[in-house]
Order: structure tokens, then C-alpha cells, then sequence
């Protein structure tokens, strides 16, 4: 609360839990369902963690978060939910991931690199696979890099990629494509979770024959165009004056 302007956000947790439960039931052919609470839940969430709560109370059997520090913190409330790194970590802190029970994301030939010379025992990781997005993430040499994985001891809990501009069916399929092709080099298997669509992608689209997994974000708290989803958040003040205008005369900022 803004105690000078008595302004505040209000969030209803009983609405996020109800929104990923209604979510959960219209997509049941996903094995794993991630909860996507990077930046403290896009702003809604506290130190309370009331917000990652109620999504795994609504049946998120996954959390996905951009940081480690974000990681961590989840952890020390959530001891067994598994927690996902979507960004990079630094080489000097891949240790943490692995004493905190986290699993890190392997971008590229050089994080890999990086990892297998610390020599470190116990590590899970899923690896992104670049289908045009251009951040994190290889486009090429996915069995160099599995099997690299597998040859050190690494768990590779995973496989996956994030569509760009999932509202463009051309763009979409396209981006399909290249993930499936380079699937195509290893044998899947033998890697537990497959994950694709965020929400977007989701709910535009049928599943891919190859993904059990979904990664759900923004649509948890009420943004579809395609579901009918609760708002579990509004914005409260208070009128501290009105004026009556007459017509011609504007509210100058």
C-alpha cells in the first residue's frame, strides 16, 4: 500500500487458483504443467509467496523462473516442487543450483563448456533449442550436445523451446518444424519432459505429438483471448475531488 496516496493492488488469490485449475482441466494431455513466476509473478507476488501458492494449489506441477536467486527463494518456502532456471547462471553459481535441488538450462555449446569444467556431480538440465527467437539457445548439433550431456553425468530432465509470435500460424509452424527436425537427432525417449507452448502458443494451437509439457504464464492471470478466465487483480484508490467541467474544458495533466 501507498500510504500517502492509499493506492494499492489488489490480488485474489482464490481467482489465480481457480484460473490454473481451469486451465489444467482444458489442456489434461500435458503431463507437466510449469507455473511461470519469474519476476515475483510478473509483479503480483510478495515475500509471503502467497502467489506461487495458489498456482501450485491450482495444479502447476512445475515451476519455471528466469533466475537462480529467484530459485532459491522459492526453494527455501517449497522444498519439493521442481524449479526451473530459464535464463542463464553464471559458472560460479551452478554449484547452488545443485545444492538447492534446481535445474539449470544448458543455451549453448560454451555453457556446457563452462559447466563440464567445474566437474560438478548431480546436475539436471534441460536444453533449449533456438527456433527463431533469438536469445538463449542452440539451433544446431543437439545430439553433439545431449550426448555430451549424457556422456558427463548430466540429467537431462528436458527438451525445449519458446515460439515467438505465437499469434502467426505461418511464423508458428515454422518454428515447429526446425524443433521437431533437430528432435529427430536423439532419441526422445530417453528425456522425460518435452515442453513447448506458453500461453499463447497454447491455447492457439493443437499439441505437438512429441510435447508433455506446457509452460503457463500471463494466462493464469486472466489474458486469453481464447478462455474465458477470471481478472484476479484490480487496481484501488480513492476520490479525493471531482470537478464538474464544462463542455470544451479539459483534465490537464
Amino acid at each position: 500500500m501507498n500510504l500517502s496516496r492509499n493506492t494499492y493492488l489488489e490480488v485474489d488469490l482464490e481467482k489465480i487458483k481457480n484460473n490454473v485449475k481451469n486451465i489444467i482441466a482444458k489442456f489434461p494431455e500435458y503431463k507437466y504443467h510449469f507455473g511461470v513466476v519469474k519476476a515475483n509473478c510478473y509483479g503480483l507476488d510478495n515475500e509471503s509467496l502467497a502467489v506461487t501458492k495458489a498456482i501450485l494449489d491450482g495444479g502447476c506441477n512445475y515451476i519455471a523462473v528466469a533466475t537462480l536467486e529467484e530459485a532459491i527463494r522459492i526453494r527455501e518456502k517449497f522444498k519439493e516442487i521442481p524449479i526451473l532456471v530459464l535464463g542463464h547462471i553464471n559458472k560460479e553459481h551452478i554449484k547452488e543450483a545443485i545444492e538447492y535441488n534446481i535445474t539449470i538450462t544448458i543455451h549453448s555449446e560454451d555453457c556446457l563448456e563452462e559447466i563440464l569444467a567445474q566437474n560438478l556431480n548431480g546436475l539436471k538440465a534441460h536444453i533449449k533449442i533456438n527456433t527463431g527467437m533469438n536469445r538463449l539457445g542452440i539451433n544446431k548439433n543437439l545430439k553433439y550436445l545431449y550426448d555430451k550431456c549424457i556422456n558427463n553425468n548430466i540429467n537431462v530432465e528436458g527438451i525445449f523451446t519458446h515460439i515467438y509470435n505465437a499469434s502467426n500460424e505461418t511464423d508458428y509452424n515454422k518454428q515447429i518444424e526446425i524443433f521437431e527436425n533437430l528432435l529427430k537427432e536423439i532419441d526422445i525417449s530417453k528425456v522425460p519432459i518435452i515442453h513447448i507452448s506458453a500461453s499463447e502458443a497454447l491455447t492457439n494451437y493443437k499439441k505437438v505429438e512429441e510435447a508433455n509439457g506446457c509452460r503457463l504464464g500471463i494466462i493464469m492471470y486472466g489474458f486469453s483471448k481464447k478462455m474465458e478466465l477470471e481478472s484476479p487483480v484490480r487496481l484501488v484508490s480513492e476520490i479525493v475531488q471531482i470537478h464538474s467541467l464544462k463542455k470544451g474544458e479539459v483534465v490537464r495533466i
